[in-house]
């Protein structure tokens, strides 16, 4: 009996001591003392989430809304509330405030009349978050879009040329009603020198102006702007590999040519005149040269410059020249006046500078050339788009794009582009 309860006895203290060592149950109790702080913590996360999927769609509202009203130009809280309203956000409805201010109130656009600022606001309700503050949470999202105003008629292709457009001298650039778009990033992208001025509804730049200062317009210099689409980069004309006429022409008395592949070149003397039947003439691997005084018309043209590797054709036309080419305004190279074939090598030269007697209507399309420029009276000339991968207005130019008859597309649309 002593033996057994000694033991029973011995047993117990061995049961208390692994009793107390016993661990296995310590996760347990601690799992059960934490599962507050868990379940706080993933409800604080989910709420934050929502927090920020609401900011996001409300993002997306904002943007849509400066883009509708910015584009519209008038109405604008009628229109953006409009936009906001589809998205879920009514002004004046569960606690949403929209703001629409043009110019914006704050940003890098305070300045700029057709920048378009949309602000919306909603107060968000606290959950668990109630834990460690009080009020509603404040979620704003805010867009800033900058409407185009009017249409381009002189557009600089290239990305990075510093300059992309050169206006210099005492050259008068006089752009009636219309805009300048250049698409370089350079920070002198767009470079007035000497006495040089520039007169534009718009002028709107992806880098920099050098010599603002010469530069007056309408709806102001904007610049950090997209890059402007090109509006012909579609068109493609099917390029001969044959050759129509292989001979050189050397116009000196008077000269009718009918539209074909030429593979030799055409030169113009001072005095004479070459006329030009409707049509599409291709200038295959030659050279369009148009002398001082000479004349060349033609209705329903559109000169087209192709070639082939390390033959490119090209084109001159010298100060003092008269040429007047209207472009057609049906099939393929509907209002354009000169195409450039785009595969030629980006800098390929061209020089177009008649002067005041230049009268080309329809768009000069050059989208590889470093184009040369100076023509236009801007009374008879009343439609001239000037494209090209660099711009160089190297004499007095008046150019306007009332082409709404000539069957082209136009430099820019109606649609603004956010900015902020």
């Amino acid at each position: 009996m002593r033996w057994t309860t000694s033991r029973r006895q011995a047993d117990q203290g061995s049961l208390a001591r692994r009793f107390a060592r016993d661990e296995s149950g310590s996760y347990a109790i601690i799992i059960a003392l934490l599962m507050p702080v868990l379940a706080g913590t993933a409800g604080l996360g989910t709420e934050a989430a929502w927090w920020f999927y609401k900011h996001k769609n409300m993002l997306s509202a904002a943007d849509s809304a400066a883009v509708s009203a910015a584009t519209a130009g008038t109405n604008l809280m009628t229109e953006a509330n409009a936009v906001t309203t589809f998205y879920g956000y009514a002004n004046g409805v569960n606690n949403v405030t929209v703001t629409v201010n043009q110019p914006p109130t704050s940003g890098s656009f305070t300045t700029s009349l057709q920048a378009v600022e949309v602000i919306i606001t909603q107060p968000q309700p606290r959950l668990l978050s109630a834990l460690f503050g009080t009020g509603t949470v404040p979620v704003t999202a805010r867009a800033v879009a900058l409407g185009n105003v009017g249409t381009g008629c002189v557009l600089a292709l290239d990305p990075t040329a510093s300059p992309a457009v050169t206006v210099k001298g005492n050259t008068q650039l006089n752009l009636i009603n219309c805009n300048l778009y250049d698409d370089s990033n350079a920070g002198s992208a767009l470079n007035v020198s000497g006495t040089a001025t520039i007169s534009a509804n718009m002028v709107g730049v992806v880098g920099g102006v050098s010599g603002a200062s010469s530069i007056t317009t309408t709806n102001g210099i904007k610049t950090g702007i997209r890059a402007m689409a090109d509006p012909y980069a579609n068109v493609t004309p099917t390029m001969p590999t044959w050759c129509d006429y292989s001979n050189k022409f050397n116009v000196k008395g008077t000269t009718t040519l009918s539209p074909g592949s030429y593979c030799g070149d055409i030169s113009v003397a001072a005095g004479a005149t070459l006329n030009l039947n409707p049509g599409v003439y291709y200038f295959n691997g030659s050279n369009l040269s148009v002398a001082g005084n000479a004349t060349v018309t033609g209705s329903g043209v559109t000169l087209v410059f192709t070639g082939s590797a390390g033959n490119w054709g090209s084109a001159t036309i010298g100060s003092n020249a008269n040429v007047s080419l209207t472009a057609p305004t049906s099939g393929v190279t509907a209002g354009i006046a000169i195409y450039g074939d785009r595969r030629m090598p980006v800098g390929t030269s061209f020089t177009l500078t008649g002067g005041g007697t230049q009268n080309l209507q329809g768009a000069i399309y050059l989208p590889a050339a470093a184009l040369s420029f100076s023509g236009g009276n801007g009374t008879s000339t009343t439609c001239t788009q000037i494209i090209a991968d660099t711009v160089s207005i190297t004499g007095n130019s008046n150019v306007q794009v009332n082409c709404a008859a000539m069957g082209g597309n136009a430099i820019g649309t109606s649609t603004a582009q956010l900015v902020e």
